[in-house]
């Protein structure tokens, strides 16, 4: 689509935002407070429509994302706090300075290096850690994964995924014998090593740990679904059912042809 056309849809997006704001009552009354919740929501279903390679479900939630940008950029405007002129000027500049490599005389070698780069940039920039970008309220293994990220980035990091592994299996190590003292904080404690160890372990295989844990989620769901349709159809509960019968149709479902199995 011609760049004309898109700023043209961007324009009518804007235009819609305005009127909507101004006259229906449930846009009137939203606070930046009040859709944050939502947005997270709305976040989560791009992640959803992402993992499922449904093109045309991304372009749908794409679309209720930027909806809910162009919302706070709305709100932003009313005590002129910024717009989404701003918004946009304020992206711009810093992929500019954040990119010297592009828009100035810097040379780099490779995607690593541009890391690196950035990372230092943003401590230029007046962060006190390279770990102030990771974001409070995130789910543990995101946040685990983006903190290794962040380190790696200014080169606190392993040599060769050999030695992570060698971690990963230290860890293990440490949470078995907690276990067996059966001294719960310490056991949780060592499990939450064992499961950022693992993550870094990921990282090292180009893995993205929550990418990979949802895929299993999912093919989890969609086996159980199908041990459940089996069941109802043999007018069985699954709670009246043995171990033993009920892994037959799940040996079954590994073998369907449905997706993801």
């Amino acid at each position: 689509m011609p760049r004309e056309n898109q700023l043209k849809a961007f324009d009518r997006l804007l235009t819609i935002m305005d009127e909507l704001r101004a006259q229906c009552p449930w846009d009137k009354k939203q606070t930046m407070e009040s859709l944050r919740h939502l947005t997270i929501e709305e976040t989560y279903e791009l992640g959803d429509a992402i993992l499922e390679n449904d093109l045309e479900e991304i372009k749908n939630e794409v679309g209720d994302l930027l909806l809910h940008l162009v919302f706070y950029a709305k709100i932003g405007s009313e005590t002129n706090s910024f717009d989404i002129a701003d918004v946009c000027h304020g992206i711009c500049e810093k992929l500019i300075h954040r990119h010297p490599h592009i828009y100035g005389d810097v040379k780099v070698k490779d995607e690593e290096e541009v890391k690196r780069n950035w990372e230092k940039l943003k401590l230029k920039e007046g962060k006190t850690s390279v770990l102030e970008g990771v974001p409070v309220s995130l789910p543990a293994l995101v946040k685990a994964s983006r903190i290794q990220d962040k380190v790696s980035g200014v080169g606190f990091d392993w040599e060769r995924p050999e030695q992570v592994w060698e971690k990963v299996e230290e860890e293990l190590e440490e949470f078995k014998v907690e276990v067996a003292k059966k001294d719960r904080d310490k056991m949780e404690s060592e499990f939450g090593d064992v499961l950022f160890s693992m993550v870094n372990y990921a990282r090292f295989l180009n893995i993205n740990p929550e990418n990979a844990l949802e895929r299993t989620n999912k093919k989890f769901t969609k086996r159980f679904q199908y041990l459940e349709a089996k069941a109802k159809g043999l007018n069985k509960e699954l709670k009246d059912m043995t171990l033993g019968e009920m892994d037959v149709f799940w040996e079954e479902a590994k073998t369907q042809s449905l997706e993801n199995l």
